[in-house]
């Protein structure tokens, strides 16, 4: 068999949809599972949306997703001339003619057209989707030219597989009329016909193609968002496909050996962001612990804060841990208590201030509902009392202060509060953990501080 070699062929406008990027993915793995070369196309015809800094961004895209490329670049603009030549051959042929039109605007010119067969059934055995068949006769002539003597999709796209001698064509299912009419161009021309895998659309919960008004559609954005490249690359695998058991989270080594073409599934794949959500939080946990302390530390830092630099009052936080060791010692115990818990890169820096920092934005909804209850005041200066006296404090030792105060009765009416008192949110890491992490001094600060100014 002839080296495997296919092609991911954008139209650059600036923005990736993800549709488009995961059938970059598929023609990857195919081509790195097969051993064979995967090409970049750029059909940049457009020349008012296909920019310079649009294809910046397509770069960017594929680089971020490492998606690494074979050979050069072809832009299909550069191609002009041979795809013109190969129209006077078909003219030459009688596979192709021309005739004078009216387009909408009231404007007539002379379009070169292709000329169908009349009979006949036009079929190929699709890797994804089966075997599939078409009369001749039910696709009409159709433009390769225009008035304005640019090349249409149809010749370009033709032209260049051959001459980037592209075998397979991995694309979506919204191409398969196009297929036909391509089909014909190849035979007209005496070149092979490639393989052709029509992927399934990604559809939202109702069934209809995702897109913008369901959330998130285009590459940048899930970048901006927090989520790592691992994880969305992951995630658009597993929408088509599956490596056949209930693995879910894969090495970018395992994708490559698993990947099969002809497991890609027929039926349209239905995006879910919660399942996303939680596979970046799955590839979070899989960053090492001091990579991640790191960019906590980063996080507080850029921060900012109108009266002092976040990052350094992190490390001079606590006034009991002299040494640096002790410093790092807190940093990591702090990352290893939000790395498992973070889904969002962005939500770092609010998950930390509550320790790094003395000005830290309280949840009003949390307040109301934890805060201001009767009796909660008088809860939170009991605390302040008996976590005085606590000389370990440890995680397990305020648990034991707080669990012989329910008596067994569940701790939530004591959990709840102190949360946000001191943290200002309803929710994060362990208390007990972010009550050792605070220290003493500042526990029982913000402890008081809260009865007295936010308790009814």
């Amino acid at each position: 068999m002839s080296e495997i070699r296919v092609r991911f062929a954008p139209s650059p406008t600036g923005k990736v949809h993800i549709g488009n990027i995961r059938a970059a993915i598929y023609n990857w793995l195919f081509a790195r599972h097969t051993g064979g070369k995967f090409l970049l196309r750029v059909e940049d015809t457009d020349l008012e949306r296909s920019t310079p800094e649009a294809i910046a961004v397509l770069f960017d895209c594929m680089k971020w997703l490492g998606l690494d490329w074979d050979e050069e670049v072809f832009y299909q603009t550069k191609n002009v001339k041979r795809h013109l030549e190969v129209v006077d051959q078909l003219l030459a042929s009688g596979h192709a003619y021309k005739v004078e039109k009216t387009s909408r605007d009231g404007k007539t010119g002379v379009v070169t057209m292709f000329r169908m067969p009349k009979e006949g059934v036009i079929e190929f055995d699709d890797i994804v989707k089966g075997h599939m068949a078409k009369k001749a006769e039910d696709i009409q002539d159709f433009a390769i030219v225009r008035s304005d003597g640019s090349p249409i999709f149809h010749i370009a796209n033709v032209v260049d597989d051959i001459d980037q001698r592209v075998t397979h064509i991995i694309r979506g299912d919204d191409h398969v009329e196009n297929t036909f009419k391509h089909i014909c161009i190849f035979r007209a021309l005496g070149a092979e016909v490639p393989k052709y895998g029509h992927l399934s659309m990604i559809v939202n919960q109702q069934g209809k193609p995702y897109s913008k008004r369901d959330g998130a559609a285009f590459v940048g954005e899930y970048r901006e968002q927090g989520y790592l490249p691992e994880a969305l690359f992951n995630y658009l695998l597993l929408l088509g496909w599956n490596p056949g058991d209930d693995r879910e989270v894969l090495t970018r080594e395992e994708m490559v050996k698993l990947f099969e073409l002809e497991k890609v599934h027929v039926t349209a794949a239905m995006f879910d962001p919660k399942k996303l959500a939680w596979m970046n939080g799955e590839y979070i946990k899989k960053i090492p612990a001091n990579e991640f302390r790191d960019m906590m530390v980063r996080s507080a830092t850029a921060e900012g804060s109108s009266s002092r630099n976040l990052g350094e009052y992190a490390v001079s936080l606590r006034s009991d841990l002299r040494s640096v060791s002790e410093r790092i010692a807190w940093w990591d115990y702090l990352a290893a208590q939000i790395q498992v818990r973070t889904k969002f890169l962005k939500d770092i820096p609010g998950a930390i201030r509550c320790f790094v920092s003395d000005d830290y934005p309280f949840d009003e909804k949390a307040v109301e509902k934890r805060l201001k209850k009767p009796g909660v005041k008088e809860l939170l200066l009991d605390l302040v009392e008996r976590f005085s006296k606590v000389e370990d404090w440890t995680a397990p030792a305020l648990e034991a202060v707080v669990k012989e105060l329910s008596q067994g009765n569940g701790m939530g009416p004591w959990v709840h509060p102190i949360r946000v008192a001191v943290s200002g949110r309803g929710e994060g890491i362990g208390l007990f953990e972010m009550l050792q992490l605070l220290g003493k001094d500042t526990t029982l600060a913000r402890l008081r501080h809260a009865a007295e100014t936010l308790c009814a």
